[in-house]
């Protein structure tokens, strides 16, 4: 397989993955579409089926899952975790959630800032973890994540004042030196060249497979993504860059007193840490000592101020590191999370911890990780070997046990109360007086001297591969790793003087303040013993262990193919070490003999009971195992099932996937179900919603209207007694509904009001105010003046102040023609000019009855020209000046056209009042009369069209006619 380039295998849920020291192409968008919520079996083994499967628990079962990723250091662990990460990402919020997304590019970018400060090149591995991750994602209860955070582990911070050969110091200072601009290296005091700093000198010429220019940008830009602000990346580089020039200060001693021979270097510090020169020289020189009440500086010796310059750079790394892991949980805490309104909050917990390792010196730290690695197996032995078999016979299921080690007696050396080495060493580091890493190796031989698992020279005398008082061998499930007690102590107690915390606190950079709270303690202040460093990490261990205990496991178990990370080189000899002491082959035997799936049968019921008709909704059986028994049954996988006492057993995951198949396609069905009956209720809520309101619309519109004709029936209650019959009242704003009635009701409150006023007028009146009304409706608009406020006498000619001299020949004449065409009313008489076809301009009278009008001859006693029947009359045209113009139309074209005058007196308007008689006299004859007001006005003589306009004249004393070309000129005076 690994020939092949498959370098994935299955042994149940636990994946076994060879590191193919190549970039292989099995990890795009496509082949992530391709394991997008299949099944585990369903596609070749792969990273990708592990993690959807780790997601799918998590979503379907609500449970909170863990992915362990174990293996030797170089095994590809590191890789495996980023591959899970990303799947992960690629396969949630589908929606686009903008804070998922943020999230969602947090988890991913966190691990590239934290390879470059936790990272480093090691003769096995060219990007180790030399810490340990272990990274929570939180997810809401539709499987998106909505934050995480990740817990650190015993970074190996020794590297960073020393490393061994062949090996680098953390990629951070490499990248700073390759991958900083000249003006931000110039701001550091730093040079590009590594071989100038002693800290990194050894690991400068050792080439690397990582970029280190490049990788300094990517982390720039991660950094500035998880929300560091640009002062906070300042301050980290400024750290950095006080950590390579502290390796570069030289101590002597001048007769007793300890003297720094390269001063400037300390005021670069002093600059970089934002505090004195000369208090960052008391801190490397001399040490504040309180004995009682007392107070006193004590002076280094060379050896003790170069180590404690050492556990200056080793401590403000570690603190860097552990601020930058807590800058980005703060980043990614899940916040505002409420469970009753969000649902579950479920966790995928991912694991890429440091490998076992066997270096040529192991010292504290491979003990510390190699002793992490035996829990984890413990972990492995526990859930995946030992637990599984004693279910197996706690339920009933016929079993042949299987045999493996069991690595717990090696946990118990290690971590035993009183009796382990952890104990031991934290003994020899309580007690007073001087301890050498000798005499905690003499206590280990008196304790541990009959252990299977320990040994040493002074046990084995004959075994020359140990060294007297320095070595000492346990026997791991790995393989035998010798440890070197050199340093054992120090690193355990892990001392750093008090001056240096008190430095870093009373720093003006607010940062590196943060990053040293206790700093603010007085100096005789007394403070209790702190735990040691082997203490502490024990404790994190096993809260680690415990953590994972409680979630369902899935495992990726990682195997280097070859020492010298060739991509064709199978070395089957470190390969089958690496499978047997990662219990492989027992995982496989159990596998093999047990059952892919288990689950308690009120789980599976209520999973799996929409699939068959026995059990849904709820079945009448005696028990759930009957009812689970009779699901089997009916889908015929009663073969391949075994029924323990509380729970199923399901041998192959074939059955499992048929059985997620029918539930899928029945869960369409339920939803659309579901869906239908969610909808009639909701539409029966908007229904009863929508007839509650529209009754209370009817009942309000009822109120409105009600309001409405009360509130009229108040403002026109006295309204016959009113002088105006309520023309002054306002009347109140209906609503919508009441408009048109509104209008209506007006319309009939006037015709009311209209009627009471003219049931006030005289009769003798009312025929004149008809025709001032007929007046108003033809003129109103076309004409200014049109004499509504004076009387219309009406027979003008037959009054006396009009025509004193010719009235009474002008009466018989009326009288006879009254006798002969029978009229009945006079409606208007009055002098006018008048103008012929012939352009001949005479003085004339007109006299108008309610049957004829009349154009008589005044000069030959009111003699009758011209008799026009007034149903031959179809329409008057009238200018829209002040003049009296007026053009009688009638059907044979034979129209009239006169000027009328008065005498007395001269200027009085009669244009309305001729109008207005005619047009209601017409109206009440129920007859169209056509009143047009225009200048010039149309009319037509005998046939002939033409046009008569108006001018005015100032020396014009009364009016007149004259020809013109289209017609005639009126010419009336100007004043």
């Amino acid at each position: 397989r690994f020939e092949k380039g498959r370098i994935y295998t299955f042994i149940g849920e636990v994946v076994v993955s060879m590191n193919p020291y190549k970039n292989l192409n099995i990890y795009g968008r496509d082949m992530i579409e391709q394991y997008k919520g299949r099944e585990l079996y369903e596609r070749p083994p792969h990273l990708f089926a592990i993690a959807d499967a780790a997601y799918k628990a998590m979503k379907r079962r609500s449970k909170d899952t863990c992915i362990v990723i174990s293996g030797e250091s170089g095994a590809g662990k590191t890789e495996a975790s980023k591959y899970i990460m990303q799947y992960i990402a690629a396969i949630t919020n589908p929606g686009q959630r903008a804070e998922v997304e943020r999230v969602k590019n947090i988890l991913l970018k966190s691990n590239c800032v934290l390879e470059a400060f936790g990272n480093a090149k090691t003769n096995r591995n060219d990007n180790s973890s030399r810490f340990g991750k272990y990274m929570d994602i939180n997810f809401d209860f539709k499987g998106d994540p909505i934050g995480g955070h990740i817990n650190n582990y015993l970074l190996e911070k020794s590297r960073v004042i020393v490393q061994q050969p062949g090996e680098r110091s953390f990629h951070s200072f490499y990248q700073l030196l390759q991958g900083g601009s000249d003006q931000m290296l110039r701001s550091l005091h730093l040079q590009k060249d590594a071989s100038a700093y002693s800290y990194i000198c050894p690991g400068a010429q050792i080439k690397c497979s990582i970029s280190d220019g490049a990788e300094f940008k990517a982390v720039a830009d991660a950094m500035k993504v998880i929300g560091f602000k640009q002062e906070e990346i300042q301050t980290v580089y400024k750290i950095v860059a006080t950590i390579l020039h502290l390796g570069n200060l030289k101590f002597s001693v001048d007769g007793d007193t300890p003297v720094i021979e390269n001063g400037k270097v300390v005021s670069i510090i002093a600059d970089l840490l934002s505090t004195k020169s000369d208090m960052v020289e008391k801190a490397l020189l001399f040490r504040t000592v309180a004995t009682g009440r007392d107070v006193i500086d004590k002076q280094h010796t060379e050896q003790e101020a170069t180590y404690g310059r050492d556990a200056f750079a080793k401590a403000i790394y570690e603190r860097l590191f552990c601020w930058i892991v807590t800058h980005i949980n703060d980043v990614i805490e899940v916040k505002n999370y409420d469970t009753t309104i969000h649902g579950k909050n479920t966790v995928i917990g991912v694991l890429d911890i440091y490998g076992f390792e066997i270096f040529d010196n192991n010292s504290f730290e491979q003990f510390c990780i190699n002793y992490c690695n035996e829990k984890l197996q413990q972990l492995f032995i526990q859930l995946v070997l030992k637990q599984e078999q004693e279910e197996y016979q706690r339920e009933g299921i016929p079993w042949k046990h299987i045999d493996y080690f069991n690595n717990q007696v090696i946990v118990d050396l290690v971590e035993q109360q009183h009796k382990g080495i952890i104990a031991i060493l934290d003994d020899a580091c309580m007690n007073v007086g001087k301890v050498t890493d000798e005499m905690f190796l003499e206590a280990l031989n008196n304790k541990l001297g009959k252990h299977a698992h320990f040994s040493s020279r002074k046990l084995c005398a004959t075994d020359k591969t140990l060294e007297f008082d320095r070595d000492f061998r346990i026997k791991h499930y790995a393989g035998d790793v010798i440890y070197s007690v050199t340093g054992f102590i120090d690193k355990n107690k892990d001392t750093l003087f008090q001056d240096f915390k008190r430095l870093m606190y009373n720093s003006s950079n607010p940062v590196l303040k943060m990053m040293w709270p206790e700093g603010k303690l007085s100096i005789t202040e007394v403070t209790k013993r702190p735990l040691t460093a082997a203490t502490l990490f024990k404790n994190s261990m096993i809260a680690l262990v415990d953590n994972l205990a409680s979630k369902e496991p899935y495992y990726v178990r990682c195997i280097k193919p070859n020492d010298k990370k060739s991509p064709q080189l199978f070395d089957e000899e470190r390969c089958r070490h690496q499978v047997e002491y990662l219990g492989l082959l027992e995982n496989v035997r159990v596998r093999r003999a047990g059952f892919a799936y288990r689950q308690t049968y009120e789980k599976f019921l209520h999973r799996y009971k929409m699939i068959s008709e026995f059990t849904w909704p709820n079945h009448d059986l005696p028990s759930d195992k009957d009812a689970v028994k009779k699901l089997i049954e009916c889908h015929g996988f009663q073969h391949d099932v075994a029924y323990g006492k509380t729970k199923i057993f399901i041998r192959t995951p074939r059955t499992l996937f048929t059985l997620e198949e029918l539930h899928a396609k029945m869960l369409v069905r339920i939803v659309l179900f579901l869906q239908k009956v969610w909808r009639g209720t909701l539409a029966r809520l908007r229904y009863k919603r929508t007839k509650a309101a529209l009754t209370i619309l009817k009942y309000y519109r009822r109120y409105k209207v009600k309001a409405y004709i009360h509130e009229v029936a108040r403002r026109f209650h006295n309204v016959r007694l009113m002088k105006d019959y309520g023309k002054h009242v306002q009347w109140p704003t209906p609503p919508k509904v009441l408009r048109r009635f509104e209008e209506a009701l007006q319309t009939i409150y006037h015709r009311w009001r209209a009627g009471e006023l003219i049931r006030s007028v005289p009769p003798e009146v009312l025929p004149q105010l008809r025709a001032k009304v007929a007046a108003m409706e033809v003129l109103k608009g076309h004409r200014a003046d049109i004499g509504l406020q004076r009387v219309w006498e009406g027979n003008y000619i037959a009054l006396k102040p009009d025509n004193p001299q010719t009235t009474g020949s002008f009466i018989p004449v009326a009288n006879e023609l009254k006798r002969k065409d029978k009229y009945m009313n006079v409606l208007f008489s009055c002098h006018v000019r008048k103008v012929n076809r012939f352009n001949k301009v005479e003085d004339r009278a007109i006299f108008i009855t309610d049957r004829h009008l009349y154009k008589m001859d005044p000069m030959k006693q009111y003699k009758v020209m011209r008799t026009i029947p007034l149903y031959n009359l179809i329409g008057l045209s009238v200018s829209n000046g002040k003049d009296q113009l007026v053009v009688f139309h009638t059907k044979d074209n034979k129209d009239l056209i006169v000027c009328l005058f008065s005498k007395e007196p001269s200027n009085d308007s009669r244009i309305g009042e001729l109008v207005g008689v005619l047009a209601s006299h017409f109206k009440r004859s129920k007859r169209a009369l056509q009143v047009s007001v225009t200048n010039p006005v149309q009319c037509s003589l005998h046939g002939r069209k033409c046009t008569v306009s108006v001018e005015t004249k100032i020396n014009q004393s009364q009016p007149d006619f004259t020809k013109h070309r289209s017609g005639f000129i009126l010419c009336v005076p100007g004043n």
